[in-house]
């Protein structure tokens, strides 16, 4: 197959919402018009709806790398691009109920169906799509017999997870199609999500044809995970609904938490996508402090690894929340004032500054570079930047990245937020 020519198509005036318009209203309204938005929406679906390349579109969490998830020719492009594993099945992005009901009877509708009950959602489920859908969150279902859903969706499971977007514009992607879109995180396998259409094109440059620009992603990490199908329900990932909120749901009151933060044991199958494999990782290598670490420590740690040439950490990273301050101690607060640099990236707060150290096997001297980025305190803004401060640090070409936790249990977006930094990390230190 011939490389792709990829290009990055603007659509973010898209963002701006329907209005009290229906999603056909919407769209109907933007094909009258002839818009360029319109244009790019409408060559996004037909190639979704003919192609065997996915095509990235953005959602509230991430940007998402779209197929048909109908076709199995359009499935198996998604994880030829992504270079993922065939066992991590897809979540799939529907663009309304309505979808969602015609999905679960599909082999109902031929000619030659038997006359059955119809089968329906699941009623466990209804206090929670009433909150909160359109959103991040996933639910699981079992997979009909006679399922329109190609195989290499589900991965040989008997259930399929879906969610309803709140992005306008993905709901509107999805309209346009008249597909269900298999939709996992549109960057390469293992590699931190993207956040931007320029993470995105960083990644799959030559492997996607089109990808579609909304602008920067506001949650920042992808939707939680549910299985309402067990006894007591079960959060099989978290993301940007917290435990706290499902168990105000009837029904929800005593779901339970039924991930690792470390990989599953290789012979055992994945529930859900982000289960089993380690990923959001950048180049550099990721160590994670634990948020009771003294920065003291820390520092006497991050100091200590730059002296010792074996661990070859000429430039280095710093990822700070809560408690670190900026430079870490690394440099006297004079010098540090003195040589610190804006640095320009697609994140803001990131800085550099120059470090002397005396290395364990040299005589002499020499300075190495640390690039230090505030992400803030609050979890939201954490999760925000988090992927985005991991691939600026790729750019800059750092060996390590220093990451100060933050307490998984005072909130589901922090532990959403610790989830993906231990999948991330190569090591998880208290000092």
């Amino acid at each position: 197959m011939a490389t792709p020519e990829t290009r990055v198509v603007s659509v973010q005036r898209l963002n701006q919402g329907l209005g009290d318009r229906s999603l056909a209203e919407w769209w109907e309204s933007e094909r009258r018009q002839q818009t360029p938005e319109a244009k790019a929406i409408e060559e996004a679906a037909n190639l979704l709806r003919t192609s065997d390349l996915p095509v990235a579109f953005p959602t509230e969490t991430v940007y998402g790398l779209g197929a048909d998830a109908t076709r199995s020719a359009s499935v198996q492009g998604i994880y030829r691009a992504k270079q993922r594993p065939s066992d991590n099945p897809l979540i799939i992005h529907i663009d309304s109920l309505d979808m969602l009901e015609r999905l679960l009877n599909a082999a109902q509708s031929s000619p030659s169906a038997l006359k059955t009950p119809r089968i329906p959602i699941p009623p466990i489920y209804k206090p929670l799509i009433e909150w909160f859908w359109p959103g991040p969150l996933t639910i699981i279902l079992p997979n009909p017999s006679g399922s329109e859903l190609a195989a290499e969706v589900t991965s040989n499971l008997t259930t399929f997870g879906v969610r309803i977007p709140s992005s306008p514009l993905a709901r509107l992607l999805i309209h346009a199609t008249d597909r269900p879109l298999a939709a996992p995180s549109a960057n390469a396998s293992t590699k931190p999500s993207p956040t931007t259409a320029q993470h995105v094109y960083h990644d799959l440059k030559g492997r996607i044809e089109l990808i579609l620009d909304g602008g920067t992603c506001g949650v920042g990490v992808e939707s939680t995970v549910v299985d309402g199908l067990c006894d007591p329900p079960a959060i099989l990932r978290p993301g940007g609904i917290g435990i706290d909120e499902l168990r105000l749901c009837p029904g929800w009151e005593n779901v339970e938490v039924a991930y690792r933060d470390g990989t599953l044991d290789i012979k055992e199958i994945p529930r859900a996508p982000g289960m089993k494999y380690r990923h959001y990782s950048p180049k550099a290598r990721v160590v994670l402090f634990e948020p009771d670490s003294s920065p003291a420590g820390v520092a006497k740690h991050v100091r200590k690894d730059l002296q010792d040439t074996a661990i070859g950490a000429h430039n280095i990273g710093i990822v700070r929340t809560r408690n670190w301050k900026q430079g870490l101690g690394l440099a006297p607060d004079n010098v540090l004032a003195s040589t610190v640099v804006p640095m320009t990236a697609p994140i803001d707060h990131l800085v550099s500054f120059p470090i002397p150290v005396q290395e364990t096997c040299s005589q002499s001297s020499r300075t190495k570079m640390a690039y230090d980025c505030y992400l803030g305190a609050d979890a939201a803004s954490i999760a925000h930047g988090l992927f985005a401060a991991l691939r600026a640090f790729d750019d800059f070409e750092v060996d390590v990245i220093y990451v100060e936790g933050v307490p998984d249990r005072e909130g589901d977006l922090a532990a959403a937020v610790m989830n993906r930094l231990r999948k991330a990390a190569g090591a998880e230190l208290k000092v």
